[in-house]
């Protein structure tokens, strides 16, 4: 078990790498990450997520196009991963739902955000690099994918190995982000 220290070198190793090598990622290394997605806590238990891992070099291809855009510069990396998750937003369980309608919240968005920084602390783990992505074309995605049409795709994770060097976190002063016993 990783102690404090290291669960905290881990976080901070972290990053979102948009340069990856043309090296395959391991399926054992694959499994693992999907694994620690699987097991991510959700609100009721509801697991409202169904994980698509897609490393077919063709479909890769149409969804790097679909997640990307010339014109504004984005996701231009994406044709680079060998590995591309997919994140589909599943039906919450009752309790998870009816809890959503009284507190006006919908936990499964919520859950979805967990179960992908679950899938990146283990690529980085594994020493692998990710990036979590909202920026794509849903429509096309579903398309290329077979997702069903009542079904969202709430984020398109890269997995791959970076050649990237590590870039130091710039985050706002813990003084303006965090204080204790009062706002």
């Amino acid at each position: 078990m990783l102690s404090g220290k290291e669960m905290l070198e881990l976080i901070l190793r972290r990053q979102s790498d948009r340069k990856y090598s043309d090296r395959p990622v391991e399926e054992e290394k694959l499994e693992r990450i999907i694994e620690a997605a699987r097991m991510a806590p959700s609100a009721c238990n509801a697991q409202p997520w169904k994980f698509v891992v897609v490393n077919d070099p063709e479909k890769l291809a149409r969804l790097a196009k679909a997640a990307s855009a010339k014109v504004l510069g984005m996701n231009m990396f994406v044709e680079q991963a060998p590995v591309l998750i997919v994140i589909v937003r599943e039906s919450p369980n009752f309790s998870s739902k009816a809890g959503g309608l009284i507190k006006s919240k919908d936990y499964s968005h919520i859950d979805i955000g967990i179960a992908a920084e679950n899938i990146s602390l283990q690529a980085a783990a594994e020493g692998l690099g990710s990036c979590i992505l909202g920026w794509f074309d849903e429509k096309e995605v579903r398309s290329i994918l077979g997702i069903p049409r009542s079904k969202r795709v709430e984020l398109i994770i890269s997995v791959g190995y970076s050649p990237g060097e590590y870039r130091q976190k710039k985050r706002k002063p813990k003084e303006v982000t965090v204080s204790f016993n009062k706002y």
